[in-house]
């Protein structure tokens, strides 16, 4: 974000967006910063490069993504991250495969900037549309992806939501089945999606789904909604984030990859258990909404947060495409 030439000038109303030509987005609200979108990143190939969000904020100043953990590189705030399309890799690091194991394979793919379709900014809404190319490791261009997010203040539940939605069209010459590690056989590991990564001061935190409270306990549960609550370093508050699965998605409820013990991680994983096959010149399309508070705000709270980020899904226009032509084909 720019600081103000003069220090008496007052914070903007509302929302604003700033754009770092050629290398992010930036969402403030009331001049303290929500997010920064890294769409052109400098990753090395290894990690997958692919747009992310970090640092994500809190509306009260709080940071709830973590970059580059050292255990995990390939791990960036808030990122569409895949790790087993097809024997490609759009997550970064080693591929899973079955009756191998990790192996560090030739295989990480890149999502390559090619333009913006909207960037639209009132005190009271952002809108993004971002075009995206696939391209896997030796250079074929597999997806064409259109993504499109809304942010908004909800002051009703004093929290902000990002509207997300995607939608990938196979512009490959064959068909491709997007899945997980779960699906190539290891168990309790159907991780990819929309993945977020937390803070290190938020292991051991509380998860939290419609009805119960957990933590590990909880991998792999379908749900419409999934939240996570953990306690900052240095001053000992906590915040909490709620990831909502659109009630059109296919699949849905969807499984939830989640842990808390090991370190802080939320997703929801549409490929979890189950290959989904897309077609050469169809499409896939899927939404969520992530919700972002200060403060625990426990299971009731949480559902609180979970209906706010519906209702954004709801209300904020963020279809990248007529939803009838996106066909999502599953495997057998």
């Amino acid at each position: 974000m720019t600081e103000p030439i003069d220090p008496t000038e007052p914070a903007p109303p509302g929302l604003r967006l700033h754009h770092d030509h050629g290398l992010a987005l930036a969402v403030s609200f009331q001049g303290r910063p929500l997010f920064r979108y890294v769409y052109r990143p400098w990753d090395a190939q290894v990690e997958s490069p692919r747009p992310y969000l970090h640092p994500v904020h809190t509306l009260g100043g709080d940071v709830v993504s973590l970059y580059r953990p050292h255990d995990h590189v390939w791990h960036k705030g808030v990122a569409w991250s895949l790790p087993n399309v097809g024997p490609e890799n759009f997550w970064g690091g080693p591929t899973y495969s079955r009756g191998r194991g990790y192996e560090q394979l030739p295989n990480d793919g890149s999502m390559r900037h090619d333009g913006f379709e909207r960037l639209e900014a009132t005190p009271d809404l952002v809108r993004v549309r971002h075009r995206l190319d696939w391209i896997t490791q030796s250079g074929q261009r597999w997806f064409q992806e259109t993504r499109s997010f809304a942010v908004a203040v909800d002051a009703g539940v004093d929290a902000w939501v990002l509207a997300f939605a995607t939608r990938m069209l196979n512009v490959s010459e064959h068909q491709i089945a997007i899945g997980s590690p779960t699906t190539q056989g290891r168990d309790n590991a159907g991780y990819g999606g929309l993945f977020w990564r937390g803070p290190r001061s938020f292991t051991g935190g509380r998860v939290y789904v419609p009805g119960a409270v957990g933590a590990d306990d909880l991998m792999g549960v379908r749900a419409p909604w999934m939240g996570f609550s953990g306690r900052h370093d240095e001053h000992g508050r906590s915040s909490t984030l709620v990831f909502v699965d659109a009630p059109d998605n296919p699949g849905h409820p969807t499984q939830w990859f989640v842990r808390s013990e090991m370190y802080a991680c939320l997703c929801p994983a549409p490929f979890f258990s189950e290959e989904v096959a897309v077609a050469p010149n169809r499409a896939l399309t899927l939404r969520y909404a992530v919700v972002v508070a200060d403060g625990d705000r426990s299971s009731a709270g949480a559902e609180l947060l979970a209906e706010a980020g519906l209702a954004a899904l709801s209300t904020l226009d963020i279809a990248p495409v007529p939803i009838e032509v996106s066909v999502m084909e599953v495997s057998v």
